[in-house]
């Protein structure tokens, strides 16, 4: 009980830091256009907004994923890790 009372209360004073529990791919954080260019929406295993312009995203393949048509789709920067990891900064 107080670890989730800490948690709201450190989430309302950084909503930016603390991270949320991963969604679901059907529950998309990210646009059609976006989901496009990471392969589908077939090809996430999970989303998590880890901030309030970025969003990590787990992928089945990332072969699947097209760089350029992101930056098309308005996503300025893409950090690639491994384990198919990708992280999106949608914002500034």
């Amino acid at each position: 009980m107080f670890e989730k009372l800490q948690r709201a209360f450190w989430k309302a004073l950084t909503p930016d830091l603390i991270a949320e529990t991963a969604t679901a791919p059907t529950q998309s954080l990210l646009s059609a256009e976006v989901l496009n260019a990471l392969g589908g929406a077939d090809n996430l295993k999970s989303q998590q907004r880890v901030a309030l312009t970025r969003v990590r995203v787990q992928l089945q393949d990332m072969g699947r994923v097209d760089e350029g048509a992101l930056k098309a789709a308005g996503v300025p920067a893409v950090m690639v890790l491994a384990g198919g990891l990708v992280h999106l900064l949608t914002g500034l």
